[in-house]
């Protein structure tokens, strides 16, 4: 499990990362400062639209969205990743497994794209029903969270990263026959999200352990990290 996920952070400095990571950054600053926006805006308008108090309201919904968006990170990430991080995975075979062929026979863009954003509404959804729990009783709606991250980023990042080679059903196949590999990897980097700044390299560094656990079994990887 934690195999894939040391071979990929000693790639973090390859230049073909450092793209993929800024455009994501970029792409989740958006959707944050548009949910921030949007919150200030309903809120002002719900209040009147003028004076203090408007002021006041939409400074506190402009506040609340942005919390949701942090609460949504993960599902945002999800979404944000499947557009961005085809070369972090070419990257990874070129250096590690130079003699795959091209990926080809992949899923189609089209079919790639309503899987990201599918897979990233329904984490939503399932990040949000955990929200109430969270402020009923913190410790159990934290480690709910943390159980549907780990779920989200697990299968969302591993069949993402497949699909650049097979369909998304055989993709999903595939998945499933190497769910305890995927999910220790997604539970490290859902509780790697939890932490602010360092989560920003959560869709970098799980696109390239994913593509170590697409290609390779564990045993080697470890020879790998060892050589």
């Amino acid at each position: 499990m934690i195999a894939p996920l040391l071979l990929a952070l000693r790639q973090l400095g390859d230049p073909a990362f450092l793209g993929p990571l800024l455009k994501g950054l970029g792409g989740a600053l958006l959707v944050f400062a548009g949910l921030a926006a949007a919150g200030a805006w309903g809120a002002e308008a719900l209040a009147g639209g003028s004076g203090w108090l408007a002021k006041a309201a939409a400074a506190l919904g402009g506040l609340l969205a942005l919390g949701l968006a942090v609460w949504l990170f993960v599902p945002v990430v999800l979404v944000v990743a499947g557009l961005f991080l085809d070369p972090v995975a070419a990257a990874v075979e070129r250096r590690f497994y130079p003699a795959l062929p091209p990926a080809r026979g992949g899923a189609s863009l089209a079919a790639q794209v309503r899987f990201n954003l599918w897979f990233g509404l329904k984490m939503a959804v399932l990040s949000l029903a955990a929200l109430p729990l969270l402020l009923a009783v913190p410790p159990v709606g934290a480690a709910l969270l943390w159980l549907v991250s780990a779920f989200g980023l697990g299968h969302g990042l591993f069949e993402g990263v497949a699909q650049r080679r097979m369909g998304v059903e055989e993709a999903r196949a595939l998945r499933r026959g190497r769910e305890a590999r995927v999910l220790g990897v997604g539970a490290v980097l859902a509780a790697i999200s939890l932490i602010p700044g360092l989560n920003l390299l959560v869709p970098v560094v799980g696109t390239a352990a994913m593509t170590h656990i697409l290609h390779k079994n564990d045993a080697v990887i470890s020879r790998r990290i060892r050589a």
